[in-house]
């Protein structure tokens, strides 16, 4: 929660009275410490290489960016992972729907190469190596389908549906205009063919319009990249399969883990502590707080430990030694310049109280 309403919370309920930025101050500092933690924990596993823990048997894997208000009226991209276990079909509103539930988070500010080796640390914890299936389903960003390279080569992966309905839509409104009945009623036709046939056939009709088009630069822009992605569009097989076939999980978990906390009205962050309060964020929302915090407490501990020994050690050592080339060299050298000339009389003092000044004058003669 905002910092100013944890300290109003924590002065009602517990009569504990924490200015706004000491409460920032401490959060900050047990967000680096979570941080700290977990990069820990992966350079653990790249050079031991442990057994990951035993997960579910079906996973989904889901990623996405966010954009964050920073200082100076910057803005910088959030990246999340998110992780959960794929339930089995049910039927709602006439059609087949898939969910995922025990949901967890992984979030940072950091490159997409940077990103997919930290969020090894969920990955493993989530064991999804073990898992009988995986999917990952993503939109049609580079950076996340190296994500899937580095991790789970092997997941299925599906292209999320609301994003292929993007690159569909100009099509659409290229033909019969924007915002038209026409073109809503042809893109729901559309929308229901891929969902049930496949891409196939809807290819198949945007390369025809391309040829008696050729100008048409919606067609020419977005064809191309609906071809590169129709493996990850084979919809009713995935759905056969029981796969959910949208990312919906991660864009919830952007609003609800980096939007939620680190978006609201007015809000700058300086760039050194938007990943501390992602960290903190993460274990929040994944339900991982009574778990996780002790960790952080034990090493915020030994962080004041290390300094306090640092502080008495520095107490301890005997001030800086003088060379004795330095000592030699000034007893035995003369000095460079001249010591300054002192004048015998102040001339100033001379004129104010010099004889003349105390003189009596003479008494008169008779």
């Amino acid at each position: 929660m905002p910092f100013e309403k944890a300290e109003e919370i924590l002065a009602d309920f517990m009569g504990i009275a924490v200015s706004e930025s000491l409460g920032r101050r401490y959060t900050e500092a047990a967000g680096a410490a979570y941080v700290r933690i977990q990069s820990e924990e992966v350079e653990r596993i790249e050079q031991e290489a442990p057994i990951a823990p035993k997960g579910a048997d079906k996973l989904q894997i889901s990623a996405d960016g966010a954009m964050v208000p920073l200082i100076h009226g910057q803005w910088a991209e959030v990246r999340t992972l998110v992780v959960g276990e794929v339930q089995p079909p049910v039927k709602e509103k006439e059609e087949w729907v898939v969910h995922t539930h025990n949901l967890s988070y992984f979030s940072r500010k950091v490159n997409a190469q940077e990103f997919g080796r930290l969020a090894l640390v969920e990955i493993q914890r989530r064991g999804v190596e073990h898992a009988k299936e995986v999917a990952a389903v993503m939109d049609g960003a580079d950076w996340e389908q190296g994500l899937i390279d580095y991790h789970c080569p092997k997941a299925v992966r599906i292209l999320d549906f609301a994003h292929a309905a993007e690159h569909i839509s100009p099509i659409g409104e290229s033909l019969w205009g924007e915002n038209t009945p026409e073109t809503q009623q042809w893109l729901k036709e559309r929308l229901h063919q891929l969902k049930h046939d496949g891409p196939s056939g809807l290819l198949t009709e945007f390369r025809q319009l391309q040829e008696q088009h050729p100008d048409a630069q919606a067609v020419s822009a977005n064809l191309p990249y609906l071809e590169k992605r129709t493996t990850q569009m084979q919809y009713p097989i995935f759905q056969a399969q029981g796969w959910p076939i949208g990312s919906g999980m991660v864009e919830s978990g952007n609003k609800l883990v980096v939007e939620a906390r680190l978006k609201g009205s007015g809000m700058h962050w300086a760039d050194e502590n938007v990943n501390p309060m992602l960290a903190l964020r993460n274990i929040l929302c994944s339900d991982r707080w009574k778990e996780e915090w002790p960790k952080i407490e034990n090493q915020l501990r030994q962080q004041s430990t290390q300094l306090r020994m640092k502080h008495h050690q520095s107490k301890k050592e005997p001030p800086p030694q003088v060379p004795p080339t330095l000592i030699a060299n000034f007893l035995t050298e003369p000095p460079t310049t001249e010591p300054p000339k002192i004048p015998k009389e102040n001339p100033w003092r001379k004129f104010k109280f010099g004889r003349a000044f105390y003189q009596r004058p003479a008494p008169p003669k008779n």
